[in-house]
């Protein structure tokens, strides 16, 4: 046999935020002045309260195996916040504590997926569902969210999706990379779907902390037992706590996909780091004011950078409701030209953006839609004025073709 290497493997893309955000870093060693707009990582300092945790661990000789799927301890203090913000019933042997928000799904779909299956992914999206769902042999079946909604998918372009083969569902909210909360009316209709159809709901959680304005976070799985028995809940410490180096994701399901996931994790990981389990029990029950400080903070930067890109020519823009995201319909910007040659594609915007305006962005052909950036502002208040200002730089420099 020939020293080849696996199809999956080589099928996957490279997580293009990632790449921008290397480039971005490589400029900026090399001494030049980027503004990065790029990855989604808060740029706060994970809260005193939380390192000091961490720092009582190692102390404690707290550096050993803990149970594969995480500590009773860090399990009871998830049960705990699931309860109370959530409105989530979830027992410690429901808990699965993983290496992140990315490895959490990574077990769910492991669990839940045998070849052919397929699984309903809005769009836009966040570019690693898919290949996601393709390593475990699942098969993406893409719906798009259309403007006057917000860019959500309703119950209706799920229902008319599904097919007997649809083992589920994946909803995002605070979504990434719109910014998007699916109120609890929508929710609902799509519980509704979930149920009659028969399908589970994989409800990425993220960002459940991030809601601006009257806006409010809705479990799905809170809206009643039918639900809450097809739905499987990540979250994770990332986002919310300004965690995501400590690599802390979680998932409320049934006993049932727990144990499988358990047992998965055993044999590919272990156990998630012991250290960071310490922490992520003061992170949970630990006090949330530093955590509050942070959202207002995004609040503010929200406000200023959709108040901003709404008044530059050729873009269109909605108002994000949740995340640390604006996301940019440059549809005319790929009508004009720069420097006397046709852009044409959204990831030429990019290059010339990080090239010539030492502005990083990322272009969202890899979220599905291949005429949109998305902005983070989750950094700070002095570097998105300067961002922006690049921005509009490039934008008044654009002739007509």
């Amino acid at each position: 046999m020939s020293l080849s290497l696996s199809k999956k493997a080589t099928a996957v893309k490279p997580s293009s935020t990632l790449e921008i955000t290397a480039k971005a870093n490589t400029m900026k060693a090399e001494g030049i002045d980027i503004i990065s707009f790029g990855v989604g990582e808060p740029d706060f300092t994970t809260p005193d309260n939380i390192n000091e945790a961490a720092i009582r661990a190692i102390h404690d000789g707290f550096t050993r195996y803990t149970p594969a799927s995480g500590t009773l301890e860090l399990k009871k203090a998830v049960c705990e916040k699931f309860r109370t913000f959530n409105q989530l019933t979830y027992q410690p042997n429901q808990i699965v504590i993983s290496n992140g928000g990315k490895h959490a799904l990574t077990n769910i779909f492991e669990a839940i997926l045998n070849p052919g299956d397929e699984v309903i992914i809005p769009v836009p999206y966040w570019l690693t569902y898919p290949e996601i769902v393709k390593l475990n042999d699942g098969i993406p079946v893409y719906i798009y969210g259309e403007k006057e909604n917000g860019y959500k998918v309703t119950a209706q372009q799920i229902s008319a999706a599904t097919t007997d083969k649809t083992k589920a569902l994946v909803l995002n909210s605070p979504n990434n990379p719109t910014g998007a909360v699916y109120p609890e009316e929508e929710l609902q209709a799509i519980a509704e779907v979930a149920i009659a159809k028969d399908f589970y709901v994989v409800a990425d959680e993220m960002y459940e902390h991030l809601t601006y304005g009257e806006q409010k976070h809705i479990s799905i799985a809170s809206l009643g037992l039918d639900i809450y028995q097809r739905t499987i809940t990540c979250s994770g410490v990332s986002k919310s706590y300004a965690m995501t180096g400590w690599r802390i994701g979680y998932t409320g399901s049934s006993a049932r996909i727990a144990k499988l996931m358990g047992s998965l994790q055993s044999h590919q990981t272990s156990n998630p780091n012991s250290i960071a389990q310490k922490a992520t029990v003061e992170a949970l029950l630990g006090n949330q004011s530093t955590i509050e400080a942070m959202r207002v903070e995004f609040d503010k930067r929200r406000k200023y950078m959709y108040q901003r890109v709404s008044q530059f020519p050729l873009l269109d823009v909605l108002e994000p409701e949740g995340a640390f995201y604006v996301f940019i319909d440059f549809t005319n910007v790929l009508k004009m030209s720069y420097q006397g040659q046709p852009i044409h594609t959204i990831n030429r915007v990019a290059q010339i953006l990080l090239e010539d305006y030492h502005v990083a962005v990322v272009p969202c052909d890899d979220f599905g839609f291949d005429q949109f950036i998305r902005l983070s502002y989750a950094t700070s208040l002095a570097a998105i004025e300067t961002g922006l200002d690049r921005l509009e730089q490039f934008i008044t420099s654009l002739k007509e073709k």
